[in-house]
C-alpha cells in the first residue's frame, strides 16, 4: 500500500506550539492519573502495598526516562528530515529506533528480573515492603520491552507533528490498564485475586495494548509516518540516533541517579518524610505533564523548522513554547498551593505526612515558572540536536547543587524542610543557564543532515 505524503505546512508561533502541545499534555495526564489510581486501588492493602506500587512506578519511570533520552535522537532526526521534506528518510529512522530501544529495554528487564532484590534494598525498603516490591518488579519486568515499543512509535509520530494518534492510543491503553488493575487487584469477574501484584499485571497489560495498537496503525500505514521494514539492520542510521540521543540518555540516567540519591537522603529522615516526598512528587507529576507537552511540541517544531532552513521560526517556536509553558505551569502552581491541604488530605490521613507534603508542595508550586523554562527550552535544544547542553546543566544543578547541598544539610542534621529547600537553588540556576545557552544560538550548529541521503 503506497502512501502519498500530503504537503503539510509546519505549524508556526504560539498557535503552532499549542496545537502540538495539548494532545501530548492530555496523553500524559492520562498516564499520571492512572498512576494515582493505581495507588488508590492498592491503598486499602496497607502501606507496604503502596510502597511496592510506588517502587514499580519508579522503575518504569526510570526506563521511560532513559528511553526518552535515546528518543531525543529520533525526534531531532525525524523532525529535521520531515521539515526538509525527505519523508521516506524521516520514516526510516522510526524502524531503526525500535531496534535500539527494544535491545536496551530487554537488557534492562533482564537485569531487573535478576537483580530485583539488591535494587529494592538500595532504595532503602525493608521487611514486608521489600518482599512485596521484589515480587512486584518480577511481575512487571517481562512487560517493559512492550513499553519501549509503544513509546518509540508514538514518539516518532509526535516528532513529525502527529499528536492525535498517540492520544487515541493512550486513551485506549489507559482504560484497559486501569480496568485490568482493578479487576486483578480485587479478583472481580471470577479472576484470581492477585492483590497488589494485580496492579503490576494491569500496568503490563496497558503496555501490551500500547505496543500492539502503535504497531498496527503504523504497519497498516494509517498515519503520516510510512512503515519501513523492521527486519533490516541499518547500523548507520542507528549510529546517528545514538550519537544525538546518547547525551540525552546520559542526562536522564544522571537525572534519575540524582533523584534517587536525593530520595535516599530524604529516607534518612524516616518513613514519614519519604512518604511526604513521594506523594508530593505524584501530585507534581501533573505539572511535569504540562511541561513535557510543551517540551515535545518545542522539540518537534524547532527540528522541523530547522529542517526547512527557517531558523527564525525555530527560535520563535521555542520562545512561544516557553511563554505558554510558564503561563500554564504558574496557574497550576497557584492551584496546588491554594488547595494543598485538601489535595494531600484526600490521598492520606497521617497528620505529620500531610504537614510535610504541604510544605513540599508550597516550595514546588512556587518554582513552577522556573521549571517551565527548563522544560520548554530544554525541549527546543534537544529538538535542534543539542543534547549536550541539557546534559551539562543537569550535571551542574542536580548533582553539584541539589544533592551536594542536601548532603551538607543532612550532615548538620538540619530539618527535612531544608532538604526540600535545596530544590529552590537547583531550579533557579537551571533556568538562568537555559536562557543563557538558548540566547547564545550556538545550538543552531548542533546537527547537520545530508540534504539527500539514500
Amino acid at each position: 500500500m503506497e502512501k502519498v505524503y500530503e504537503e503539510s505546512e509546519i505549524p508556526k508561533g504560539s498557535s503552532g506550539v499549542w496545537s502540538l502541545a495539548w494532545p501530548t499534555i492530555i496523553t500524559n495526564l492520562l498516564f499520571a492519573t492512572s498512576s494515582i489510581i493505581a495507588i488508590k486501588v492498592v491503598g486499602g492493602l496497607g502501606e507496604d502495598a503502596v510502597a511496592a506500587t510506588i517502587t514499580g512506578q519508579r522503575i518504569s519511570f526510570i526506563l521511560q526516562a532513559i528511553l526518552m533520552g535515546i528518543l531525543s535522537g529520533t525526534t531531532a532526526l525525524m523532525a529535521r528530515y520531515w521539515g526538509a521534506k525527505q519523508y521516506e528518510e524521516s520514516s526510516k529512522y522510526l524502524s531503526r529506533t525500535i531496534h535500539l530501544t527494544l535491545s536496551f529495554s530487554i537488557i534492562f528487564a533482564l537485569l531487573l528480573w535478576l537483580y530485583a532484590e539488591p535494587f529494592v534494598r538500595f532504595l532503602g525498603l525493608k521487611d514486608n515492603a521489600l518482599a512485596m516490591s521484589i515480587i512486584y518488579l518480577k511481575y512487571l519486568a517481562p512487560f517493559l520491552p512492550l513499553l519501549a515499543i509503544g513509546l518509540s512509535i508514538t514518539t516518532g509520530f509526535r516528532s513529525i507533528g502527529d499528536v492525535k494518534t498517540p492520544l487515541i492510543i493512550s486513551v485506549i491503553m489507559n482504560i484497559i490498564g486501569v480496568a485490568s488493575m482493578i479487576i486483578l487487584t480485587n479478583g472481580y469477574f471470577g479472576f484470581d485475586n492477585y492483590g497488589v501484584y494485580g496492579a503490576a499485571i494491569g500496568n503490563g497489560i496497558s503496555f501490551l495494548c500500547g505496543a500492539l495498537l502503535s504497531l498496527m496503525v503504523w504497519r497498516l500505514n494509517l498515519v503520516k509516518a510510512k512503515y519501513s521494514s523492521l527486519f533490516i539492520l541499518d547500523l548507520d542510521r542507528i549510529k546517528n540516533i545514538f550519537q544525538v540521543g546518547l547525551p540525552a540518555a546520559a542526562e536522564q540516567a544522571i537525572f534519575q541517579t540524582g533523584i534517587n540519591a536525593f530520595l535516599i537522603i530524604v529516607a534518612q529522615y524516616g518513613t514519614t518524610a519519604y512518604a511526604a516526598y513521594g506523594i508530593g512528587i505524584q501530585i507534581l507529576a501533573f505539572s511535569f505533564v504540562i511541561g513535557f507537552g510543551f517540551s515535545m511540541a518545542g522539540a518537534s517544531l524547532v527540528g522541523q523548522h530547522m529542517g526547512a532552513d527557517d531558523n527564525t521560526q525555530a527560535k520563535r517556536s521555542a520562545w512561544s513554547g516557553m511563554r505558554l509553558s510558564i503561563g500554564f505551569m504558574t496557574i497550576f502552581g497557584a492551584f496546588i498551593i491554594l488547595f494543598a491541604n485538601e489535595i494531600v488530605g484526600f490521598l492520606i490521613n497521617d497528620q505529620e505526612v500531610i504537614r510535610l507534603t504541604v510544605i513540599f508542595i508550597w516550595i514546588m508550586g512556587s518554582l513552577q515558572p522556573l521549571m517551565a523554562i527548563e522544560f520548554s527550552l530544554g525541549g527546543a535544544l534537544r529538538g535542534a540536536g543539542d543534547t549536550k547542553s541539557p546534559l551539562f546543566i543537569t550535571l551542574t544543578c542536580l548533582l553539584a547543587i541539589r544533592v551536594l547541598l542536601a548532603l551538607i544539610f543532612l550532615y548538620f542534621n538540619a530539618p527535612i524542610e531544608y532538604i526540600f529547600g535545596t530544590l529552590i537553588a537547583d531550579y533557579s540556576v537551571k533556568a538562568i543557564l537555559y536562557v543563557k545557552i538558548f540566547m547564545s544560538e550556538k545550538w543552531m550548529q548542533s546537527l547537520t543532515i545530508k540534504t539527500n541521503h539514500h
